[in-house]
């Protein structure tokens, strides 16, 4: 009975501090799903100076704009603008569009009607209610790198 017991509690201390969190493994959410956007951050670096931030806070027409990553591979974007007159939100043409998405690099790469966007897209943010894009704009002027950061809030349930 004093094996048994014994036996117990040796179980009992390795169940208690066996298991240790500190590598924990963080698994990245899928990019699948519908995302709306909710505001951008436009950061301009001239060389030699200090980066310039400005927030963009999207008004409730622009919030109903939606990014529909579908599958692995396909998906569509929905534009909505602020009413050009009247009271009623604009929506714009629907643009379909392909991807790949890598990460390891957190690179996303947006081809529409089979043009690849000309903007560098870094994946910056991805779980389970927020997306943060990382777009690098180009810039005539080498001098000058402007990038926006667009965070967009899951509105599906994850697939």
């Amino acid at each position: 009975m004093k094996k048994l017991a014994l036996l117990f509690f040796g179980l009992s201390l390795l169940v208690t501090t066996g298991c240790n969190n500190s590598n924990e493994i963080v698994i990245e959410e899928p990019i699948i799903g519908f995302w709306q956007p909710q505001k951008e951050v436009v950061t301009t670096v001239e060389v030699g100076e200090q980066p310039i931030s400005d927030v963009i806070t999207y008004t409730d027409c622009q919030k109903q704009s939606r990014w529909w990553f579908s599958t692995e591979t396909t998906g569509k974007r929905i534009d909505v603008e602020d009413p050009i007159t009247g009271t009623a939100c604009n929506i714009l043409p629907d643009k379909n569009f392909t991807y790949s998405y890598d990460k390891s690099s957190k690179a996303l790469q947006l081809k529409y009607q089979g043009v690849v966007a000309p903007e560098n897209t870094k994946v910056v943010t991805l779980d389970a209610t927020t997306l943060n894009l990382s777009i690098r704009v180009e810039t005539e002027d080498p001098t000058i790198y402007k990038t926006r950061t667009v965070t967009f809030k899951r509105v599906s349930p994850k697939p």
